[in-house]
């Protein structure tokens, strides 16, 4: 039998690997690294699942039989809302402005994961510990990744159009040059009789990003006549199912990354079957909602960036439709989990693995009249975290405990360290949740920061959510009496010592002379000017940050400056009136 020249220098450079790793395998027959880790991320999961409650038709058995094994923490937050970034700071243990990953748009800095910034599977993978993935761990294609140096194996990538095929969702040229209304193509999916027949988009809404794109857009939601074996997180699943049923001669590592219910809400038809849109409950929101925010935050909330907008989804009468499809494709998700801790349960290997659950953020579904993510509000940083212990430690943890302090997911590096007996990443910024693991009244830490953009941060207490845009603009909520974030308090006087004090909890950028907003540009100008960032916001879609057009305007940045010296202006944060 031959094999191709990539396959055999993967095979060469894993052989190396495990000569590389060698002197350190002694150690796995100690106390100290025997302990696997069973790593379930789940993509877009907000709190609709039911032991946080989020929602109250969230049908989650197999989440919350898990959650009544090991600690819940109920007060969890990323460090930023949206994919890449969030991943980033969870595989690193790294907050954002460390690495420059703000945004889906800072491709830089993902090439600096794994390689300027290591991850967790690599610290494992040097101590000696076999390292699986499959599915959405990292964002994008995983090759951008030095994958040989993360992972021993690496089973099935994502799909994100699954059942589809790549070619079913890109449109021919003959649908966009017949098209007069480029919002509007539709796309015929038909497999013969008895298959698949469909047309896409399935919510019949025209696109409001990327007119025009070959592909149909990703904002689209329904069921589909197929079983949950054609989705590609049932094949992550099954992938990771049978590595659980293998001989390991070491301690492993086994990350399940599961897409859904990221967009597009495809789901096999059961799953919708169980929450008639008829009979669905819509988030609660208040219609002037947006009245006492400042204009930044209005925009974050209006713009489709992630998603689309509410008023487009409004208007074509799929707001239920849409909840409907999100908590089914929930549902689908709870099942493949189900199906891998009862693998796990059945392997030789439950007395001695660790357990982590998280998703990278959450996801809005018409609160705040916003749809996706990238927002400083409670329903796009809360995340579900789940940590279970290995039982064979079970002394030390009481099982179905819950936690209320505030925490973040980039504590997940250091706490999986310290679960396995790993020796400590000082640089890390995360901390360990172990003593909360041992006692959930312990007190570890009083806040949560999230970044969502350069310059914009939201704090989290238990009893008060601030936000500081990059403008110098504010919010603040009593979120114990308001758990909505209906009521902004930021401009009432009687609260400026408590924003005081949470403003004090924002990162510092000491190496940051000014953000700036003025018009449509947003700049961040450096003690060293020559890393001065300018983004230009105007088209609407700038928001990921990730075109730095400072070089091609250093007349705007001159301008900025020149104003800034001529009023004399002292703050950093600074908003220049059109």
């Amino acid at each position: 039998m031959t094999i191709s020249r990539r396959h055999f220098l993967k095979r060469f450079s894993m052989f190396l690997s495990t000569l590389a790793v060698a002197p350190v395998t002694v150690a796995q027959k100690t106390n100290t690294l025997r302990n696997n880790v069973l790593f379930i991320t789940i993509d877009d999961l907000n709190d609709w699942i039911g032991c946080l409650g989020g929602h109250p038709q969230a049908r989650t058995p197999n989440i919350d039989r898990l959650a009544s094994q090991g600690m819940l923490f109920r007060n969890a937050h990323c460090a930023v809302p949206v994919c890449g970034p969030s991943r980033g700071a969870i595989f690193t243990g790294l907050q954002p402005w460390k690495t420059g990953n703000f945004s889906n748009g800072d491709k830089n800095a993902f090439k600096s994961i794994g390689r300027e910034f290591k991850t967790l599977p690599q610290d494992l993978r040097k101590a000696g510990y076999n390292t699986y993935g499959a599915g959405k761990l990292l964002h994008g294609n995983i090759n951008q990744y030095p994958i040989d140096d993360m992972f021993t194996d690496y089973g099935p990538e994502y799909e994100k159009w699954l059942p589809f095929t790549d070619k079913e969702i890109v449109y021919t040229d003959k649908e966009l040059n017949g098209s007069v209304d480029k919002s509007m193509i539709k796309r015929k999916v038909d497999r013969g009789p008895g298959k698949l027949n469909v047309t896409l988009p399935l919510n019949d809404m025209p696109r409001e990003r990327n007119p025009g794109s070959r592909r149909i857009d990703s904002f689209d939601w329904g069921g589909l006549p197929v079983d949950d074996s054609e989705m590609g997180d049932y094949q992550t699943a099954e992938w990771a199912i049978d590595k659980l049923k293998q001989k390991q001669d070491n301690p492993f590592f086994l990350g399940v990354g599961i897409y859904r219910p990221h967009i597009p809400l495809y789901v096999p038809q059961k799953y919708v079957d169980m929450f008639p849109p008829d009979q669905i409950q819509l988030p609660n929101i208040r219609k002037d909602d947006l009245s006492d925010l400042p204009p930044v935050a209005r925009d974050l909330a209006l713009k489709e960036y992630t998603a689309g907008t509410h008023k487009i989804v409004v208007e074509h009468n799929q707001w239920r439709k849409a909840v409907s499809c999100y908590l089914a494709c929930v549902a689908f998700v709870d099942a493949q989990v189900g199906r891998v801790l009862d693998a796990l349960d059945a392997s030789p290997y439950r007395e001695n693995t660790t357990i982590v659950l998280w998703s990278d953020h959450g996801w809005h579904l018409g609160e705040k009249e916003h749809w996706g993510k990238y927002t400083g509000w409670e329903r796009s940083t809360h995340s579900p975290l789940i940590i279970v212990p290995p039982k064979n430690s079970q002394t030390k943890y009481k099982a179905g405990q819950t936690c209320d302090h505030p925490v973040g997911l980039v504590d997940i590096y250091p706490t999986v360290l310290d679960l396995i007996h790993f020796p400590q990443n000082d640089q890390l910024d995360g901390k360990s949740l172990v003593p909360l693991l041992r006692d959930s009244e312990s007190k570890l830490s009083d806040h949560v920061v999230t970044s969502f953009g350069r310059g914009n941060h939201t704090v989290r207490t238990n009893t008060w959510r601030y936000t500081r845009y990059y403008d110098g603009s504010e919010e603040l909520y009593d979120v114990q009496h308001d758990p909505n974030e209906f009521h902004n308090l930021a401009n009432q006087a009687k609260y400026n010592p408590v924003k005081q004090e949470l403003k004090g909890k924002c990162p510092a950028y000491e190496n940051v002379d000014y953000f700036v907003s003025m018009k449509y540009w947003k700049a961040v100008i450096y003690k060293d000017r020559s890393k001065t960032e300018l983004f230009d916001f105007k088209d609407n879609k700038a928001i990921p940050e990730g075109d730095n057009v400072a070089s091609k305007h250093p007349q705007v940045i001159n301008t900025m400056l020149r104003y800034i010296r001529n009023n004399n202006i002292k703050t950093k944060y600074v908003s220049i009136p059109d």
